[in-house]
C-alpha cells in the first residue's frame, strides 16, 4: 500500500538551498515524470532500491523527506509505502539519504553564522534560536529556558533577526555592538515588558549584512517566524521547532536540566 502525499510548493530560497546542498540522482536515465514533479517544487536527491518492480527516489519537498515511486509505465506515486503488516517502509532510507544530511548541513551553516552565546561554553547541549528582540514568544522562550541555561546544561545560540517591528534591526544593532552582547540581550529580555533595550541610533552596514544573512538563512531552513529552534535530539539527529515549544516538548528541545 502507498499513501499518497501532496507536494507543497517550495520557497525560492529553499529551492536554492536544496539545489546547492543535495546531490541529485544521475539524470542520465531519470524518468521524465521526475522533471514534472521538480517543476512542482520537489527536489530529487538519490535513487534507492525499492523492489516490487518500482524505482524508488528519495526527495525533499517543503524541507521534508519525500519518497517517490516510479512504476514500469513511467507514472509516479508520491507518498508513504506501507507493508503487509501495516508498518511504513523506507522511513529509515529517507532519514539516511535525506533528513540526516540536510540536518547536518543546516547545523554546519548555523555554526558558521554570527550568534549571541547565552550559557556556558562547555554546556553539553546547544540549541540555536532565531530571535527578534521585539518577539514576545522569543521572550517567553528566553525566560522558560533559564533553568537549563543557569544549571549549565544548555547553551543557547541566538541567531538575531529584525523582522517583528520597525526598530527591531536597531535593537539588534544595540545588542551586537555592545561590549558584551550576551549581557545586552539579557537586559533586553528582562526589560521586555517595559520596552526592552534602547535601539541604536543607526544600523551599521556590518550589522545589516548579518541581519540579511540570518533572515535569508531562516527562510531557507523553512522557518516563517520567530522563535525558530534547531537542536540535536538524544540520538544526535538535528531537529527543528517553529514557535515556542508547548508542554513537554520544551523538555524534548532542552533535554535534561
Amino acid at each position: 500500500m502507498i499513501r499518497r502525499t501532496l507536494v507543497p510548493a517550495l520557497a525560492v530560497g529553499a529551492i536554492a538551498l536544496l539545489t546547492a546542498a543535495c546531490s541529485r540522482a544521475d539524470s542520465g536515465d531519470r524518468p521524465p515524470v521526475l522533471e514534472a514533479l521538480q517543476g512542482r517544487g520537489l527536489e530529487i536527491v538519490k535513487e534507492f532500491d525499492a523492489g516490487d518492480g518500482l524505482r524508488g527516489f528519495a526527495g525533499v519537498a517543503g524541507q521534508q523527506p519525500v519518497a517517490v515511486y516510479v512504476t514500469a509505465s513511467g507514472a509516479a506515486i508520491v507518498g508513504t509505502r506501507v507493508g503487509a503488516d501495516g508498518q511504513e517502509l523506507d522511513t529509515q532510507r529517507l532519514q539516511d539519504l535525506v533528513a540526516k544530511p540536510m540536518g547536518e548541513r543546516a547545523w554546519a551553516r548555523l555554526e558558521a553564522s554570527q550568534w549571541v552565546r547565552d550559557g556556558r561554553e562547555d554546556a553539553p547541549r546547544v540549541v540555536y534560536a532565531f530571535s527578534d528582540p521585539n518577539c514576545p514568544f522569543c521572550n517567553r522562550f528566553w525566560h522558560a529556558a533559564r533553568p537549563w541555561v543557569e544549571s549549565g546544561q544548555v547553551q543557547l545560540r541566538h541567531v538575531m533577526v529584525g523582522v517583528i517591528k520597525a526598530d527591531s534591526a536597531a535593537k539588534v544593532a544595540a545588542i551586537l555592538s555592545a561590549p558584551d552582547p550576551a549581557e545586552a540581550m539579557a537586559r533586553n529580555e528582562r526589560a521586555y515588558a517595559s520596552g526592552g533595550i534602547a535601539p541604536a541610533a543607526e544600523v551599521p552596514a556590518e550589522v545589516r549584512r548579518t541581519l540579511d544573512a540570518n533572515e535569508r538563512m531562516m527562510m531557507e531552513l523553512g522557518f516563517g517566524g520567530t522563535p525558530a529552534l534547531v537542536f540535536r535530539d538524544e540520538d544526535g539527529n538535528v531537529q527543528r521547532r517553529s514557535g515556542m515549544p508547548q508542554g513537554d516538548d520544551l523538555d524534548t528541545v532542552m533535554g535534561p536540566r
